[in-house]
């Protein structure tokens, strides 16, 4: 079955910087787009960013624009989210996400804190 497994969250403090990952298995990864979704408490689901099967096609959650870069390695059936300059509104769980297929990862947590 399509399994999905995100790391890379934890603490870290307001203008810092985190990178998450997403390891895929059970699914032809390179032939899939993917995408991180986030959502902070009291909050609903929103899009980060999105990323086509080749690398192209390449999309931005407005309040995350200039500071998030979504990346993928095929070879390692690996999508990445690199966050920089964290704010404390970015504090959420993160999920990773098979475009146009409900398969979600657990999360992982960022939180963004002094």
């Amino acid at each position: 079955q399509v399994r999905l497994v995100e790391c890379g969250g934890g603490l870290v403090q307001p203008g810092g910087s985190l990178r998450l990952s997403c390891v895929a298995s059970g699914l032809t990864f390179s032939i899939r787009g993917m995408s991180w979704y986030r959502q902070a408490p009291g909050k609903e689901r929103e899009l980060v960013a999105g990323i086509g099967s080749d690398g192209s096609s390449i999309i931005y959650g407005e309040s995350v624009k200039g500071r998030f870069t979504i990346s993928r390695d095929n070879a390692k059936n690996t999508v990445y989210l690199q966050m920089n300059s964290l704010k404390s509104e970015d504090t959420a769980v993160y999920y990773c996400k098979v475009r146009n297929l409900q398969y979600w990862g657990q999360g992982t947590q960022v939180t963004v804190s002094s």
